[in-house]
């Protein structure tokens, strides 16, 4: 009788939610922090815009050191440390009283934000048994895809109804509960020894290069969803659908929800092409319909489309990257992947925003959408060629066996 090993246990329900309390607070100041900076110290779009993804640099600065150092100062010293850090940059917003304080601010949480992120992300994988890797990696994903989905939801609502000052005592009781959260988690520790230390600069100390394919196309496919981040509710205002749009989040979730438990185990099943292709498309026919929303009912399809496409891909390329590397690298291989999605996520807004005086928001999402067909393209170069050819090797193997 075949017994699957245990994914739902004790630790991995906690570090699923720690993860889920971070990005939620990430979430819900993403899509706040601009209007605050615009309303609080008069500043001017670009200023604001910095104000919002400085936050994503600082992450993406401290990931490399994260991966390359997690095993060497304990996985459980730098969950718990940059958590304490994590909750006292959310609750420095209220001390706040110029721009650059506030920019020095979101820079720390944002460093804090990334090694936190980077010792879940490296915890988990160590948690999930081997044969459930695309199923347990796709489940501890959902922490992140429903933060995703529900932190620009409370964020908005709170504007809607409420002071700045209750986004800041949100993110704080996020904050401290990720922390009190991890406090009762046990932590696999790896091995802090690793391999034999040399000098000079090497890449290969900061990132992995057996992840770095599948973290290069989830940078632009990050680049892509970056788009409806940040410019959704400007696109929405501008084809009068905001009552829609305020729940295209929650309808992402929820179909991405429904969709986890097949999705999960095809990719442990059928391998990683079976799932990536159909999500891809999926992702790139909602970007499609999401340009040609007229209508809150098409707005509401486009996120139920983009929300099975786009969390399914996400998470199989996280599953992919870990898979790739070696165990004794798997922080490195997790910061590379999310060093990479930081990245796209955040280089998008500053980028796409040079294109909106000339697009329009509704050709920037005309615009995305072509791109998101060419994610096709790029997967099949990064990883799908390589993984095909695998299957072909496999099949044979077992034909002549």
């Amino acid at each position: 009788m075949n017994h699957k090993p245990k994914l739902w246990t004790k630790d991995f329900l906690i570090v699923s939610s720690a993860n889920f309390f971070l990005f939620l607070t990430f979430y819900v100041l993403m899509v706040t922090l601009t209007i605050y900076t615009m309303d609080n110290f008069h500043a001017s779009q670009a200023q604001a815009g910095l104000a919002s993804s400085i936050f994503v640099l600082g992450a993406v600065l401290v990931r490399p050191i994260a991966g390359k150092k997690i095993d060497k100062i304990g996985r459980r010293k730098m969950l718990l440390g940059s958590l304490v850090l994590f909750l006292i940059a959310s609750i420095g917003y209220f001390l706040v009283n110029s721009l650059s304080l506030l920019l020095i601010d979101r820079l720390i949480h944002g460093f804090a934000f990334g090694l936190a992120t980077t010792a879940t992300g490296t915890i988990a994988a160590d948690i999930i048994p081997n044969e459930r890797r695309g199923e347990g990696t796709g489940y501890f994903a959902m922490s992140t895809n429903l933060a995703m989905a529900f932190g620009p939801f409370i964020g908005l609502l709170i504007t809607q109804h409420f002071s700045y000052s209750i986004i800041f005592y949100a993110a704080s009781l996020f904050a401290a509960f990720s922390l009190v959260a991890s406090l009762f988690m046990n932590v696999p520790e790896g091995d802090k020894g690793g391999a034999s230390p040399q000098k000079g600069f090497k890449i290969s100390d900061y990132f992995e290069k057996r992840a770095l394919p599948i973290s290069i196309f989830i940078g632009f496919a990050g680049f892509t969803y970056s788009s409806i981040l940040s410019y959704l509710t400007s696109f929405a205002k501008e084809m009068d659908l905001m009552d829609a749009a305020s729940f295209f989040f929650v309808v992402f979730a929820v179909f991405l929800l429904a969709s986890r438990p097949f999705t999960g185990r095809m990719f442990d099943v059928k391998g990683e092409n079976a799932v990536i292709y159909p999500s891809l498309l999926l992702f790139a026919v909602g970007m499609v319909i999401l340009s040609q929303s007229h209508h809150g009912i098409t707005l509401l399809i486009a996120g139920a489309l983009i929300g099975v496409g786009y969390g399914t891909f996400q998470s199989s390329c996280q599953a992919i990257s870990i898979k790739e590397a070696p165990s004794n690298r798997m922080g490195l291989a997790t910061s590379t992947f999310f060093t990479m999605y930081d990245f796209g996520i955040g280089v998008g807004p500053f980028l796409l925003g040079f294109l909106i005086p000339f697009t329009g928001f509704k050709g920037l999402f005309i615009g995305m959408s072509v791109f998101a067909f060419v994610l096709i393209g790029i997967y099949y170069l990064a990883h799908g060629k390589k993984a095909s050819a695998r299957v072909k090797v496999q099949h044979e193997e077992r034909l002549s066996a």
